[in-house]
């Protein structure tokens, strides 16, 4: 019966045997365009040419329902199956995900009427949370049911920002991205909670683990969801000084986490330092935050790009550029160069973040040019890796 299984899995198509195959490479390949094309949009390229609702809704939208949400679902479909022993999406219906993904993505270029724009795009989130809660249910896995509740959230906000495209109003849009980006912030506080120590700990050789500290996680998981709920309900739209309290608290517990985490070690490894580096930007997105709660400054914008750019996308990144390795057969080791991509990505955030006054216009550009260059990076070493089998000749 093993030898038919593992025969049957080898005759699938390789970027169909696990979820992170294709939407890893298609995810990364989205994201070397998307941003490129906004900045064009922006600067007034394409007068003539508009997605749906306009050109910043699209951004807005795509770069978190879009972009993230390809990598998050191609982590978990594949990470669930290690975590249950059970047989995650492959071949067929992993191809119709994808194709319900593709779809989505077109959506917004081919003036399909809006009952069908919000269904194609609202159902991505859902076949991938069904899916999670499927499999997680089947084994009991209660320790992982948090992330069922934050895939939820995702796709309410998700709608939220839909219906304020169809209803023509940027307050629901914003409300809609804000909640999802700080959602996404909670799942990050979530697994890179569990995976940064434990990858940390491994890649150094340590042979003790860190002793977890459950107060301080459950503290930052749920701040991180009251945040998103803050941001749906429109509440956080406007600056609060008890919000800003919060925010510097939040910024506080994960500067604490850090610490405890680091070790001068990380230094001489890409693929550590990168995610601390990563997760270094989410205490400057809450203490960002913070500031503009307090007046301090006026805009929150530099604050959530540090959340979007640095955190989530170096982040993304980071786990890309590991996962893959480990889910293709190959030793941890990184492709020649390859923190390069990770110099890029972060260079990008620092101009998005702190390109400000005159500078911000040629920021963007440079924010633009260094962001596709680490996911085109990613795509030209990586995207063979994924288009083939393993190298140690098992299926997955």
């Amino acid at each position: 019966m093993q030898i038919l299984d593992k025969r049957k899995a080898l005759a699938i198509a390789p970027l169909l045997r696990l979820a992170f195959r294709g939407f890893f490479l298609l995810g990364s390949v989205f994201a070397v365009i998307a941003v490129p094309l906004w900045i064009a949009a922006f600067k007034g390229t394409f007068l003539h040419w508009q997605p749906v609702g306009g050109w910043l809704a699209w951004h807005q939208h795509e770069m978190l329902f879009g972009f993230t949400s390809a990598i998050i679902a191609g982590f978990l479909l594949t990470a669930v199956q290690t975590w249950t022993g059970q047989p995650s999406l492959s071949g067929k219906p992993l191809l119709l995900l994808i194709m319900v993904w593709l779809l989505a993505r077109l959506s917004w270029f081919l003036a399909m009427p809006a009952p069908l724009l919000l269904v194609l795009n609202l159902l991505f989130l859902l076949l991938v949370t069904v899916n999670m809660a499927r499999l997680l249910w089947a084994v009991r896995q209660v320790r992982n049911y948090p992330i069922v509740l934050i895939l939820s959230l995702l796709m309410l906000a998700e709608a939220l920002n839909l219906s304020g495209v169809i209803l023509q109003s940027p307050e629901l849009q914003r409300r809609g991205v804000l909640a999802a980006a700080w959602l996404v912030a909670a799942l990050i506080t979530l697994i890179g909670g569990r995976v940064i120590p434990f990858f940390t700990q491994k890649g150094l050789g340590r042979k003790e683990p860190l002793s977890p500290w459950p107060w301080l996680d459950w503290f930052l998981l749920i701040g991180m969801l009251l945040i998103a709920l803050l941001e749906a309900g429109g509440v956080g739209l406007q600056a609060h000084g008890w919000i800003g309290q919060l925010f510097l608290l939040l910024a506080l517990a994960h500067l604490i986490r850090l610490v405890r985490w680091f070790d001068a070690g990380v230094f001489k490894v890409a693929l550590l330092w990168s995610l601390h580096l990563a997760y270094g930007w989410l205490i400057v997105a809450c203490a960002g935050m913070a500031l503009w709660h307090f007046n301090v400054l006026s805009s929150p914008s530099p604050a959530l790009h540090a959340l979007t750019v640095g955190c989530i996308g170096g982040l993304i990144l980071a786990m890309l550029s590991r996962v893959s390795l480990g889910h293709t057969g190959r030793p941890l080791v990184l492709p020649k160069c390859f923190w390069l991509a990770f110099v890029c990505l972060n260079l990008g955030a620092v101009a998005r973040v702190f390109g400000v006054g005159g500078w911000y216009m040629p920021a963007l550009g440079v924010g633009a040019l260094f962001w596709s260059l680490a996911f085109a990076q990613y795509v030209w070493c990586y995207g063979p890796m994924l288009c083939k089998g393993r190298a140690d000749g098992h299926p997955g």
